[in-house]
């Protein structure tokens, strides 16, 4: 597995993270905005948020003195490639028992 997707999942594998997510799909927050809705530190919620930069699911815009989050939607590719594979393995696994189903029933 290419070392972006890892650090993707790595990310994603949390659910505080994952929650963070999908805030930020909704809007851009600054830290002060994303800790409001957590009960931890600041600096936690800095941690959460350097993982899911590290695996490009989130970009960091400095405004002033102010550092904006924002989901980097191209960061999501190489989960969603990912899973598109199995979703087709499975798809076809379902395809053929289905087939094979229908045959028997004849």
């Amino acid at each position: 597995m290419h070392t972006q997707t890892q650090n993707a999942f790595r990310a994603l594998a949390d659910p505080t993270r994952r929650d963070i997510v999908q805030m930020l799909a909704s809007q851009d927050m600054t830290i002060g905005q994303l800790t409001d809705r957590f009960d931890m530190t600041r600096a936690a919620v800095k941690k959460h948020l350097t993982v899911l930069s590290d695996g490009g699911l989130i970009t960091v815009e400095a405004r002033g003195r102010e550092r904006v989050n924002r989901i980097d939607p191209q960061g999501m590719a190489p989960v969603l490639d990912w899973l598109r594979y199995f979703n087709q393995f499975w798809d076809d696994r379902l395809n053929s028992l289905k087939e094979a189903i229908e045959r028997k029933d004849k």
